[in-house]
């Protein structure tokens, strides 16, 4: 390709000025721009003369993201730059000048990359995505003794960040937990309460696919650039960084940047920073330099807070005893009391139930571990007599009056449902009845109670007469 003549490529570079004119301010656009002078263009490099060596250094360092796109558009994609310093009376050659073409950060799809938001001094700021779930928040997260120190402390960074002795803010504890809902909740409080600061959250995972991609396209000095902008960066699973010696080290410098910077860092992990394996030194030893705290599992009555307000929060009513009970045998986390409640809501509401702790007990044997005693028939059995007010010896009668009958037959019916007991053994033990019998009596009370609503009540004030034993 021919070079440009001098008129062309001068009249290209003054579209430039025009529109970085648009995007900066006025003292910006003098100081840095307008002394800036174009004197050579073959084709595929410009020469730029600039008053002195400074100019290199601030303009590879700040402007270079947001003048590429505008370089790349008017003069061509693959345009280079090279900077003339007068004084020396030599060529001065930015990083990428000599190498191979820059490329076009206008074009970038990726979705592995966050927003394009290089936030440059002196040009107008561009909208970062925070990437915050507007759910987790401090209002939503409910404070116990296994998270008081944790949400305190987060509450105080969220406050003041970056200018508390908790920096960084490292959080760590059991999957589960919350940490990933606290963490975004210092995020949301942040955004509110200064609504200026640039606040970022990633998980780990993404941050070492953005690290790849860069590294693959040649644009880490743009990806550390992007992450030394940030205000409040919030990384989540640090531990996945482990064995990954080259996206720590890109870390290390963004840690550092932000810290000397006095912008806040809020970390999670599974583990406190010295149990974190194939991990750089230096980067636990930054880790330790604000404040570790550890998320617990949920005591009982945090449990029942929980439950109580997530609950309310699903559109569901819960009775105390139900609450009670899921709090009594959710022993996990606070994950698991979510998808213990969702399961158990959207079932009631298929099956057309009210929630009782029957229900419970029936619907969420895959959450809930249960530590009572083994229901046995003779159980069964005695809260049916009590709910009728039977004495046990007109129940075991030979009497079949309809009101023992009847009695009887729900017996069956809970033993079924709530023993392994074969249906010849529960015949045996209620009457000494046969197999044929029992069936019988199941379908009898499983139809009365899809047809009479006051009797399905009863079934279920039984159950769990028979479930709090």
């Amino acid at each position: 390709m021919l070079p440009a003549s001098p008129n062309s490529y001068n009249d290209v570079w003054q579209n430039c000025l025009i529109r970085i004119k648009e995007q900066t301010s006025e003292e910006v656009f003098v100081k840095w721009f307008k002394p800036i002078v174009p004197i050579d263009f073959d084709g595929t490099t410009l020469r730029l003369r600039v008053p002195n060596e400074s100019y290199v250094n601030h303009i590879e360092k700040h402007f270079i993201p947001f003048l590429r796109p505008i370089i790349h558009q008017l003069f061509g994609p693959k345009t280079r730059l090279r900077y003339a310093i007068p004084r020396a009376d030599v060529q001065n050659t930015a990083p990428e000048a000599d190498g191979a073409p820059v490329n076009a950060y206008a074009n970038r799809t990726d979705a592995t990359n966050i927003k394009n938001p290089f936030i440059i001094p002196g040009i107008r700021k561009i909208i970062i995505d925070p990437q915050l779930n507007p759910n987790y928040c401090f209002d939503t997260f409910i404070e116990g003794d296994c998270n008081r120190l944790t949400r305190s402390a987060g509450l105080a960074v969220a406050l003041n960040p970056g200018k508390t002795p908790f920096n960084p803010l490292f959080i760590h504890g059991d999957s589960g937990l919350g940490k990933t809902h606290l963490a975004q909740a210092v995020g949301m409080e942040v955004k509110q309460r200064h609504p200026d600061l640039k606040v970022l959250y990633v998980s780990t995972s993404k941050f070492q696919a953005q690290f790849q991609n860069a590294a693959m396209k040649g644009e880490l000095n743009d990806f550390i650039h992007f992450y030394q902008m940030i205000d409040v960066l919030i990384v989540d699973d640090i531990q996945e960084l482990a064995g990954k010696e080259k996206t720590q080290n890109t870390f290390f410098n963004i840690f550092n940047h932000l810290h000397l910077s006095f912008k806040q860092l809020i970390i999670t992990s599974d583990k406190p920073p010295v149990e974190l394996k194939e991990m750089e030194q230096r980067l636990i030893t930054r880790f330790k330099w604000g404040l570790t705290t550890e998320l617990t599992v949920p005591d009982y009555e945090t449990k029942v807070k929980i439950i109580r307000s997530k609950s309310l929060r699903m559109g569901a009513e819960l009775s105390e005893e139900v609450i009670h009970f899921l709090a009594e045998h959710i022993t996990a986390n606070v994950r698991e009391i979510e998808g213990a409640l969702s399961s158990l809501v959207a079932n009631a509401s298929f099956l057309g139930r009210k929630i009782t702790v029957a229900l419970a007990k029936e619907i969420l044997k895959v959450y809930v571990k249960y530590t009572r005693k083994e229901i046995t028939i003779d159980n069964i059995c005695e809260c049916v007599c009590q709910h009728f007010s039977l004495s046990a010896e007109k129940f075991g009668s030979k009497k079949r009056t309809r009101e023992i009958a009847q009695a009887r037959q729900v017996a069956m019916y809970l033993s079924k449902s709530h023993t392994k007991a074969s249906l010849t053994a529960i015949g045996t033990a209620i009457g000494g009845k046969n197999h044929a019998t029992v069936l019988h009596a199941c379908k009898a009370i499983n139809n009365l109670m899809e047809t009479d609503k006051d009797f399905r009540s009863q079934i279920d004030e039984i159950e769990k007469k028979i479930l709090l034993r």
